[in-house]
C-alpha cells in the first residue's frame, strides 16, 4: 500500500513547496521510497510501501500510447493481476515490471473507464492525461482503500488521507453544524462520501471521478444488485467454500513477509487455516498474531456480547494450524497513551481504545512483517451481528448499533447544531442509504429488511471498521488485507436468502456449514466474539481522570461545541449514558476515551467551529 496526493489546477501551475508538505504527511504510508510529478496544471505525489516488485514499479509511473502520456499514482493491490496482465499481452500491451501498478495502468489505456470492471482488488488512483489535461480517479467497489479531494474554482487537490489536503492553503480546518451533527450523533461514523471538514468529500465505494477545465464529474461503476438465488443449499455451500478459499489465496501474494491476524474467532480462523495450508504446500510456517490485555484473565466478565476469552481458541487453533505465533499483549496506560496518536492516525476521533489497541499492535506486527492478512468483513455480508437475530431491533427505524442519539446530543451545548434535529438527522441518513437498496418482487418481508441491513451495513458499520483498519496499520506502513470483503463474496452474499445465511439459527451458519472441515468444529461453531478489549477497571479510572484535566483546563476545546456541566456529571456518573455509545464495543469506557480523542484532534489540528 502507499500514499498518494495529487493536485490539478487550470488556471495557476501548482505550487511545488505546498505538493511537497502535503505529500511528507503521508511518509507513514510509504516508507520505502517517494516521487513527484510536475507539469503546468498537474502535481502528483506517492509515498511507496513496497509489497510486490521492490526493486521496480517505483510512481508516479508513465506510459505513452498514440502520442499521450498517461501518468498515475496509486494505492491498492490487484488480486487478479496475472489474468489482466495475459490479456493486455494477448492485445499487444509489453511490460517492464512485475508490479501491479503498470499492469493498472496499462489497463486504463487499453480500455479506459471500463477497466473498473475488470479489477479485483482494493484500491484508489488517480491518472493524468498529459494530452487531454484530465484527471481520472477511482475507489475499490468496498471502499477499502480511501480518497479524499476538495475542489475549488479552477482546481481540485486530492489525498489518501485528510492530513495531507489540510495542508493545502484554501482549506481551513473549519466544522460546521453538519460536521459536529457528524462526529457527535454518528461518530466514529460518518456520512459516505463526506470528509467532516468544511469542503472536504471522499470518493464513495465504487465510485469514479474525471476532472477537467469544466469542473468535476462523478458516477458508480458497481452497484449491488438484487438477483434470484437458484442454486440448492449443497451448491450454495460449495460456491461459497470456493469463494472464500480463492480471495484468500489471491490475497496471500507478497514479495515482502506476510501473516495474518488470529483471534481464535470463526473470521480469522477460516484466514489462518487457509493460508496455513498454502503456506505448507510451499514449505513454508505461517506467522500469526493475537491480542491480548495484561490482567484480562482476572477481569474478564462474560456478556451476551462477549461470552468467553479468545486466548484459550487461540492456542487451540495455533496447534491445529502448526503456525508461528506472537501474542501481544497492552496495558492500560499504554493503551490510553496511544488514544491521541490513534486520533492523529484517522484525522478524527474514532472508536477509540478499539483504534488505540490496533494502532499499538500493527506497530508490533511492522518490527516483523509488512503485511498482514484479517477477518473483517464477514459480518456485515453473512448476518453475523446481534442485531440481525433479534427482531426487535431489526425492524426498528434507524441504525441497529446506534440507540444513543438521546444521550449524545444531550452531550452537545444548545444552538450549536442550529436548526438540526438530531432524530431527524439520524433517520435522514440512514432512510438516504436505504434508497439504494434493490429489491426483488418476490423478496420476503424477512429478505427485504436483511437487504436493507446488508446495505446499512456495509455502507456504514463495514465503513467505520475499514478507515479504522487502513489507519492504524497504514500509520507504520503496514498493509492489512481483508479477504471477506472481496466484491464477488458481497454480490454472491447480497442475493442469499436468510434461512441459508442464518443456516441452524446461527450467526454466519452457511459460513460454518461451507467451511466444515476447515476447523475443528468446535471453533467452527463457537459463538461470536468480537475484536477483544481491556476488561481492566483501572481503564475506566484512568479515562475519567484524563477526561477531568481536560475539562479543567481553560483551553478545553471540546466545551467550544459540548456541555461541560454535562460532561462533569458524566464523570461522577458514568451509568447516566444509558446506551452502548457505537456497536458492542463503544460502552461507558470509550465513551471518555472518544471525549479524549475529540479534545486531542480539536487540539492537533486547531479546529474551529463555524
Amino acid at each position: 500500500m502507499c500514499g498518494i496526493a495529487g493536485w490539478v489546477d487550470y488556471t495557476d501551475m501548482p505550487d511545488h513547496k505546498v505538493m511537497r508538505a502535503m505529500a511528507e504527511t503521508l511518509t507513514p504510508r510509504g516508507p520505502d521510497s517517494k516521487g513527484e510529478y510536475f507539469s503546468k496544471c498537474c502535481a502528483l505525489s506517492h509515498r511507496r510501501l513496497a509489497v510486490i516488485d521492490p526493486e521496480n514499479g517505483l510512481q508516479p509511473m508513465i506510459v505513452r500510447r498514440g502520442g499521450a502520456r498517461y501518468i498515475i499514482v496509486y494505492n491498492g493491490e490487484l488480486y487478479n493481476t496475472d489474468e489482466i496482465r495475459c490479456e493486455l499481452a494477448a492485445a499487444g500491451c509489453t511490460f517492464s515490471t512485475d508490479s501491479d501498478t503498470e499492469v493498472l495502468l496499462d489497463a486504463y489505456v487499453e480500455w479506459g473507464e471500463a477497466c473498473l470492471d475488470r479489477f479485483n482488488g482494493i484500491y484508489a488512483f488517480a491518472i493524468y492525461n498529459e494530452k487531454e489535461q484530465t484527471l481520472f480517479m477511482a475507489r475499490d467497489r468496498m471502499g477499502v482503500k480511501p480518497l479524499f479531494y476538495y475542489e475549488y474554482g479552477g482546481g481540485l487537490v486530492f489525498a489518501s488521507e485528510i492530513k495531507a489536503l489540510l495542508k493545502f492553503p484554501k482549506i481551513r480546518p473549519v466544522i460546521d453544524e453538519e460536521g459536529v451533527a457528524d462526529i457527535m450523533l454518528l461518530g466514529p461514523a460518518r456520512r459516505p462520501g463526506y470528509g467532516v471538514f468544511k469542503g472536504i468529500k471522499e470518493l464513495k465505494p465504487a465510485e469514479c471521478a474525471v476532472m477537467n477545465r469544466y469542473g468535476l464529474k462523478k458516477r458508480s461503476y458497481w452497484q449491488l444488485r438484487a438477483a434470484e438465488h437458484k442454486q440448492s443449499l449443497k451448491e450454495t455451500e460449495e460456491n461459497l467454500a470456493f469463494l472464500i478459499k480463492d480471495a484468500i489465496k489471491r490475497q496471500l501474494v507478497s514479495d515482502v513477509p506476510l501473516c495474518t491476524f488470529l483471534s481464535g474467532g470463526l473470521d480469522s480462523s477460516i484466514i489462518s487455516a487457509v493460508a496455513a495450508k498454502e503456506y505448507a504446500e510451499h514449505g513454508k510456517t505461517l506467522t500469526t498474531y493475537s491480542i491480548d490485555y495484561v490482567d484480562n484473565d482476572k477481569n474478564f466478565r462474560p456478556s451476551g456480547f462477549q461470552p468467553d476469552m479468545d486466548a484459550p481458541w487461540v492456542e487451540k487453533m495455533v496447534k491445529f494450524i502448526g503456525s508461528d505465533h506472537i501474542n501481544v499483549e497492552e496495558d492500560t496506560i499504554e493503551l490510553t497513551d496511544a488514544l491521541t496518536p490513534a486520533a492523529y492516525a484517522r484525522d478524527l476521533p474514532g472508536m477509540a481504545d478499539v483504534d488505540s489497541s490496533l494502532y499499538l499492535f500493527c506497530r508490533e506486527i511492522k518490527k516483523t512483517h509488512t503485511v498482514a492478512v484479517s477477518g473483517e468483513c464477514a459480518d456485515e455480508i453473512f448476518g453475523g451481528y446481534p442485531w440481525y437475530h433479534n427482531k426487535e431491533i431489526l425492524f426498528r427505524k434507524g441504525f441497529p448499533w446506534a440507540r444513543s442519539t438521546k444521550d449524545r446530543a444531550g452531550l452537545i451545548r444548545p444552538c450549536v447544531l442550529k436548526d438540526i434535529d438530531p432524530y431527524e438527522y439520524i433517520d435522514g441518513c440512514c432512510e438516504e442509504t436505504l434508497k439504494d437498496t434493490d429489491y426483488l418482487d418476490s423478496d420476503s418481508p424477512t429478505d427485504r429488511r436483511m437487504r436493507e441491513m446488508f446495505m446499512l451495513n456495509v455502507m456504514w458499520f463495514m465503513q467505520t471498521l475499514l478507515d479504522r483498519k487502513d489507519r492504524m496499520s497504514m500509520a507504520w506502513g503496514l498493509e492489512v488485507r481483508v479477504p471477506f470483503c472481496d466484491h464477488r463474496i458481497a454480490r454472491y452474499a447480497y442475493n442469499i436468502p436468510w434461512e441459508m445465511k442464518a443456516l441452524r439459527g446461527r450467526e454466519k451458519g452457511l459460513v460454518r456449514s461451507a467451511m466444515a472441515g476447515v476447523l475443528p468444529d468446535d471453533v467452527l461453531w463457537r459463538k461470536k466474539s468480537p475484536y477483544p478489549k481491556t476488561h481492566n477497571p483501572n481503564y475506566l479510572a484512568e479515562v475519567i481522570k484524563r477526561t477531568r484535566a481536560i475539562l479543567s483546563d481553560k483551553d478545553c476545546r471540546m466545551t467550544q461545541i459540548l456541555d461541560k456541566k454535562r460532561l462533569s456529571e458524566l464523570c461522577d456518573d458514568p451509568t447516566v449514558f444509558k446506551n452502548n455509545w457505537y456497536g458492542q464495543l463503544m460502552t461507558a469506557p470509550q465513551v471518555f476515551a472518544y471525549l479524549i480523542q475529540l479534545e486531542a484532534w480539536m487540539r492537533k489540528y486547531d479546529v474551529t467551529v463555524e
